[in-house]
């Protein structure tokens, strides 16, 4: 399996792709200087392989290098982002 992890800047998402099949996404909307993701998703048939914390990853990444920061509604971005690396993006 080789899963590539793009951020989708334009989109307010970062997307897994398994060559040109989506199979995941973690998106978020933008507002003042925050980013609010508000939803992380894979496919089913993809689960256990550690895709959805990439997503988040993809996103925390990108707020990071242009300085927001973030508040995670979704669920599983919220559990994830309780790590201290995550400890100076979080709203």
């Amino acid at each position: 399996m080789n899963i590539s992890i793009q951020f989708e800047n334009y989109r307010n998402r970062a997307a897994a792709y398994d060559g040109k099949l989506e199979v995941g996404e973690c998106t978020f909307t933008r507002s003042d200087n925050r980013w609010v993701i508000e939803h992380t998703e894979v496919d089913p048939l993809y689960n256990g392989n550690g895709i959805a914390g990439k997503l988040v990853d993809e996103v925390a990444r990108n707020a990071r290098e242009i300085g927001v920061k973030i508040l995670p509604l979704c669920s599983y971005a919220r559990k994830r982002m309780q790590k201290p690396e995550y400890a100076d993006l979080i709203v």
